[in-house]
């Protein structure tokens, strides 16, 4: 690929001009490819546009005079000519797909790009449907307006400058007559790609809805049967669907509308040019080789106009396709690095957090003046209920947020001055849900250090105590694993999810319900693999069963985005506030009415 485009303002522009623009910067990476596309598309237009003028030419001049030699040396000429013209329009059509072919697989790797490196605020508002509709459904359709017609339409557009230079050069009356239908042709022509532009840019807002659902209901299958959520289900799939297929039918009525009108103004003028070519044929002031000229020109005439006029109703759709692109590549990437930051030295674990406030919404604070700090090698539990702001901590810590005031620092180094590479390469993270990829086993403990040796991989493997479960698949480590880790158990998920951190070697860990859901022998499993993962390393611990964290060095309780109580497990039991409560409501013994309080 030849790198993403830059984006350029355009305030001053129509929005479809300012597309068009965008989208020729992208043809304008293979300029150097375009001249002799360009000179193909010539060649073709003037092998084409010279046949009429020499055959009236012959009735005139060879066959009045009977002169059959000259009329075979000029079929002769003709035949080279169109064969000459077959050869160019090929050439056109190969080398200009070559090139549109390009420019669409960058305008993918450009959206792929853009949607790796947005920040997950992004997403807490997009859909993942909607996203893979513009990456996959509006590229396609971008692709059957251009990728395929393109070299047509151009070939088109210069085969209509010569014939309409031929047909004034040869009578400029009939010349006129012929052209006066144009005017009509352009109004019809805009009148229906506005109708059309509208109708379209539904239709691909309703695709990409249509997608979303669909994504999100393949992948909730399973719940839904247990629910018995599938008639509902279909029931708003088949709303959406609806919604997708009445903006196509509109649409297409209206694209089905425009070349019946096209085909009339084709009629008329063609009926206009027999009327007074007759005529001027009769008076003497044409001759009749002139007239047939200028009836095969008409012909030609409208053929690429037609063409033309289909091609522009058609772009539309993917100029609405465009716009759709072009909105995502626009989106800011709030979390890029400083232009000054620098790569993060290695990390020795000290970790602070200095008054910090964060918002995902700006009327709304998660966090609201938030300190702690650990020291290298603690292990830090962070208790409290769903959404008091536990996870938002993990967040700011690997930056996948910036803070709206305060400052998280790590070993005294503000994340914000460091690049986000350099600090996430030292961090591990394992998550309750955490997700496996289609690959085999080795593959997927190697995610996150993707140049580590098999034997790196299996010593991973050996700590995180799933060696000897990997080793007993039909193939180990080269064993293909389906979506999301299929058809693995979530124990067997989570064993391989450790190793995982286990070889990037992380000097800071997060671990979010690491041991939940899953069976009691696994879960010894899994803690004792997490036991060796921890030593030596600064930790968070996200942990709702409060026996998985007696052994915190600290444990903070978050309410409401602060830290309301803070200590080690035996000290907060003792002070018999909140974290006693919950430890004791686990046991079955909790005064609720603390908790309430």
């Amino acid at each position: 690929m030849r790198g993403t485009i830059p984006v350029v303002a355009s305030e001053e522009t129509s929005p479809q001009l300012s597309t068009l623009r965008r989208f020729l910067q992208y043809v304008l990476l293979y300029r150097k490819e375009i001249p002799f596309a360009i000179t193909l598309v010539l060649i073709g237009a003037i092998t084409q546009s010279v046949g009429p003028f020499f055959l009236g030419w012959s009735i005139d001049r060879l066959i009045a005079q009977g002169n059959l030699q000259g009329l075979l040396l000029l079929l002769g000429l003709l035949g080279l000519n169109y064969g000459l013209g077959v050869l160019a329009i090929r050439g056109q059509i190969v080398r200009v797909g070559w090139i549109m072919q390009r420019v669409l697989a960058q305008l993918r790797q450009d959206i792929f790009i853009k949607i790796q490196s947005l920040p997950l605020s992004f997403f807490d508002r997009s859909e993942a449907g909607d996203l893979m509709s513009r990456l996959l459904n509006d590229v396609n359709t971008v692709n059957q307006a251009f990728g395929l017609t393109i070299a047509q339409m151009l070939g088109n557009s210069f085969s209509l400058v010569g014939i309409v230079i031929a047909m004034l050069s040869i009578n400029l009356k009939l010349g006129l007559l012929s052209n006066l239908v144009v005017p009509l042709m352009i109004f019809t022509t805009s009148l229906f790609a506005r109708w059309a532009r509208a109708r379209f840019r539904i239709t691909r807002q309703t695709i990409g809805e249509l997608s979303a659902k669909l994504e999100e209901d393949i992948g909730s299958v399973r719940e839904a049967q247990a629910f018995n959520r599938v008639e509902m289900n279909i029931e708003e799939f088949d709303v959406l669907n609806a919604a997708n297929r009445d903006a196509n039918v509109e649409a297409v009525a209206i694209t089905s509308a425009f070349l019946p009108s096209i085909d009339f103004l084709n009629t008329l003028a063609t009926a206009g040019v027999l009327a007074y070519g007759g005529y001027l044929a009769v008076t003497g002031a044409a001759t009749v080789g002139v007239v047939t000229s200028f009836l095969l020109y008409v012909q030609q005439f409208f053929r690429p106009i037609q063409i033309l006029s289909q091609f522009y109703t058609q772009a539309q759709s993917a100029f609405a396709g465009l716009e759709r692109i072009f909105l995502l590549l626009d989106e800011p990437s709030k979390l890029q690095d400083a232009p000054d930051a620098t790569e993060m030295p290695p990390i020795q674990g000290e970790v602070r957090f200095e008054n910090v406030k964060f918002a995902y919404n700006p009327d709304q604070l998660v966090l609201k003046g938030v300190n702690l700090h650990a020291y290298p090698g603690q292990m830090v539990a962070l208790v409290g209920a769903t959404g008091s702001g536990k996870s938002t901590i993990i967040n700011l810590i690997l930056r996948f947020y910036d803070v709206s005031s305060g400052a998280v620092k790590i070993d005294d180094i503000d994340v914000r001055s460091v690049t986000q590479a350099s600090l996430r390469r030292q961090i591990g993270i394992v998550l309750q849900d955490n997700i496996l990829f289609t690959g085999t086993v080795a593959e997927n403990i190697a995610f996150g250090a993707p140049y580590a040796t098999q034997a790196d991989i299996e010593a991973a493997a050996q700590l995180a105590n799933v060696h000897e479960f990997v080793t007993s698949l039909p193939q180990g480590y080269t064993t293909q694993l389906g979506e999301r880790g299929a058809p693995l158990s979530q124990g067997q998920r989570q064993l391989i999810s450790i190793a995982r951190a286990v070889l990037i070697n992380p000097r800071i860990l997060i671990l979010d319900e690491a041991t939940s859901s899953i069976d009691t022998r696994t879960e010894a499993l899994v803690q004792s693999a997490i036991a060796r993962l921890l030593q030596g390393r600064t930790s968070f611990v996200i942990a709702h069963r409060l026996s998985t964290v007696t052994q915190a060095d600290q444990v903070l309780v978050i309410q409401q985005g602060e830290i309301v109580e803070q200590g080690t497990h035996a000290e907060l039991v003792n002070q018999q506030g909140v974290y006693a409560n919950l430890y004791a409501l686990q046991l079955g013994t909790a005064d609720t009415t603390v908790l309430q309080n």
